[in-house]
């Protein structure tokens, strides 16, 4: 099966565009994680506002258990796991690109000497040229593919760190409600037996 230059420069052109969709795809990824971070920094935040502002505040606020923490870190949970999965699947996807791409020009360098050893020296020029040029613009892609790919390395591990981070928050939310639970329930019965000792 014999494979022409046009063969091969619409081949990388397809690549080409394959690897602007995938670009693309790890893009809105990278926001996702984003906007997801400042979800979690957010929750933080009003975590850390809670605690500052004392137990004289507590008394004023509602009941913890209405307030479902956990309900919220749930649904972030449920996030966390789909971006990761994404993660995995954009990285798959990514790897598989690189190696096609690599069997591309590998057999693009050998279909260009097949070329250029049948033609005279003067016709070889234009063609080695064009080669070049080629090559060029490819190598940068792999270039962008391996930067991509340690971007989404990155992201995973953010992903993951994140997602620990919010497990350990509701740890910490369910004990601390199970606490103020028990405070509040000393608090009623020593009312309860205050009140019965003043006299009628």
């Amino acid at each position: 099966m014999s494979c022409t230059i046009d063969k091969i420069l619409t081949d990388a052109r397809t690549l080409l565009e394959r690897l602007k969709e995938h670009d693309t795809a790890a893009e809105s990824l990278i926001d996702q994680s984003a906007v997801l971070h400042r979800r979690v920094a957010a929750m933080r935040e009003a975590g850390a506002g809670c605690a500052e502002q004392g137990p004289g505040v507590a008394a004023e606020r509602p009941d913890p258990s209405r307030l479902r923490p956990h309900v919220v870190l749930a649904q972030e949970n449920t996030q966390i796991r789909d971006l990761q999965q994404e993660n995995r699947e954009l990285w798959v996807s990514l790897e598989e690109h690189q190696d096609a791409l690599e069997l591309i020009m590998s057999k693009y360098r050998k279909q260009m000497l097949q070329l250029l050893e049948g033609r005279k020296g003067e016709d070889a020029e234009p063609a080695l040229k064009a080669h070049q040029a080629n090559s060029v613009e490819i190598e940068s892609q792999i270039d962008r593919i391996c930067e991509m790919g340690e971007v989404m390395r990155k992201a995973v591990q953010v992903d993951d760190d994140q997602f620990f981070k919010v497990q350990e928050k509701l740890a910490q939310l369910e004990l601390e409600n199970k606490e103020l639970r028990e405070l509040l329930s000393i608090s009623k019965e020593s009312f309860e037996v205050g009140r019965e000792d003043l006299p009628d």
